[in-house]
């Protein structure tokens, strides 16, 4: 038997339970069991890591259990440890209230990984506003703009934003309690996550806002955008002001980015 075969071999028994028979000299047993609790504990670890927020919010024994049942029910495929929980938010949707004890933590998860998206995505040149000042007037209706690869546009359920800022800016090491927090309540809602520079930066979005960010994403050009405001507001007038005060609230927020 070839060693690579030995090594696939191996690495079947430790990440998922298959036969090791004949692969650990002596006692291999006990080897094996040392192996696959190193293992779990690492990705557990990594899911700490992706899901930070989650975790403080869970507390270490709960989210334990979670990330243990979420790893047999979906195993790692990803070559990078980094992208290791991508389907949590959708495990723990249908996992039950005794690993997912209230329903808001679901958000928790999905805020969570949606900054951690926001913040490893590909840089772009920003569009400036001195590159729209410059164009014919008569050019703007068919204008599309572009956003930037870092941002995300999650839809939540529970108005956890609050909670979860004073989670994000509690230090667990500090030996401070943290203080009790309200129960987030029900709020369907989107979330806007980018990075701007070096910083990960999110706020909640107000319908319109979140309806014109939708239409961008899906290329419509400037006038589309106006009729959607339009029909957001109910007043055609009220609409292409609409839009380019969102537009300049886009560029100094850098949510833009050059095509």
């Amino acid at each position: 038997m070839s060693t690579v075969h030995l090594q696939q071999r191996l690495a079947a028994a430790i990440r998922d339970g298959a036969d090791a028979d004949g692969l650990l000299a002596g006692d291999f047993g006990i080897g094996l069991a040392v192996y696959r609790h190193a293992y779990l504990a690492r990705l557990v670890a990594a899911l700490v890591d992706n899901y930070t927020v989650l975790a403080r919010a869970m507390g270490d024994e709960a989210f334990d259990a979670l990330g243990r049942a979420y790893l047999a029910a979906q195993p790692s495929r990803q070559p990078s440890i980094r992208w290791f929980g991508h389907e949590l938010a959708g495990f723990m949707a249908t996992a039950g209230e005794a690993l997912v004890p209230h329903a808001s933590l679901v958000d928790f998860a999905r805020m969570d990984w949606a900054l951690r998206g926001a913040f490893d995505a590909t840089d772009a040149s920003p569009l400036e506003a001195v590159a729209l000042a410059a164009l014919d007037p008569d050019d703007w209706a068919g204008l599309v703009l572009h956003l930037q690869f870092s941002v995300r546009r999650v839809t939540l359920a529970h108005a956890i934003e609050p909670a979860w800022r004073a989670l994000r800016e509690w230090d667990p090491e500090s030996g401070l309690a943290l203080a009790e927090l309200p129960e987030p309540l029900p709020h369907v809602h989107v979330l806007l996550a980018w990075r701007q520079g070096l910083e990960t930066r999110w706020r909640s979005l107000e319908p319109l806002e979140a309806a014109l960010l939708e239409g961008v994403d899906t290329g419509l050009p400037f006038a589309r955008l106006c009729e959607r405001a339009a029909e957001e507001l109910g007043d055609a007038q009220a609409a292409a002001p609409a839009v380019v005060a969102s537009l300049q609230r886009w560029l100094a927020d850098g949510l833009l980015r050059q095509p």
